[in-house]
């Protein structure tokens, strides 16, 4: 591809959709790692319970997002795929972000199982969350393990995504990044 010809990028909806997912996920995740820990350690204070609302709340917000940056993708589509990728690179970020899909939404219904369950669906005593199912605090522990095994393999597969495309970007010198960045770069 010519290093000045414009690579195809998402529409300014779709990248705002990846980047306020992105903004969700980083928040999120070290929220979650510290409250846990917290609870963990028994220390139900204040500030715990602060963390698991403000959890339990960003990842129901997230869940809405995510249904409408799905049907935004599957209604609009999105742009061709860079050019200058190898097949199997094309086949191993497909891959990639559909699995990203799936297991951001396996860690939100896995949490809310897990929260409905035990029954912790308080959000900052203003108001809860409903229940997906009845309380059974003894089958909490199952669902909530899975959303702990979940969160681990997004990290995972976060970090390969971020690492493929700075290697796009500093290394191979391709759209591949800036077809997703905020702004034109």
């Amino acid at each position: 591809m010519d290093a000045h010809k414009e690579p195809l990028v998402y529409s300014a909806a779709a990248r705002h959709f990846h980047w306020i997912t992105v903004g969700f996920v980083f928040v999120m995740a070290p929220v979650g790692v510290i409250m846990a820990e917290r609870g963990e350690q028994n220390i139900w204070d204040g500030t715990t319970n602060a963390l698991y609302s403000g959890h339990k709340l960003a990842g129901f917000i997230l869940l809405f997002i995510l249904v409408a940056r799905l049907a935004y993708r599957l209604i609009k589509g999105a742009p061709a795929d860079e050019p200058t990728l190898e097949p199997w690179q094309k086949t191993v970020a497909h891959i990639t972000h559909w699995a990203i899909y799936a297991l951001l939404f396996a860690l939100i219904f896995s949490g809310w199982i897990g929260v409905s369950l035990y029954p912790a669906l308080d959000i900052f005593g203003l108001f809860s969350l409903p229940g997906l199912v009845a309380p059974n605090q003894a089958a909490a522990a199952q669902p909530l393990f899975a959303h702990k095994i979940f969160g681990f393999a997004l990290a995972g597969l976060v970090i390969m995504h971020i690492a493929a495309s700075l290697f796009h970007h500093f290394v191979r010198k391709d759209g591949v990044l800036r077809r997703m960045l905020p702004k034109k770069a």
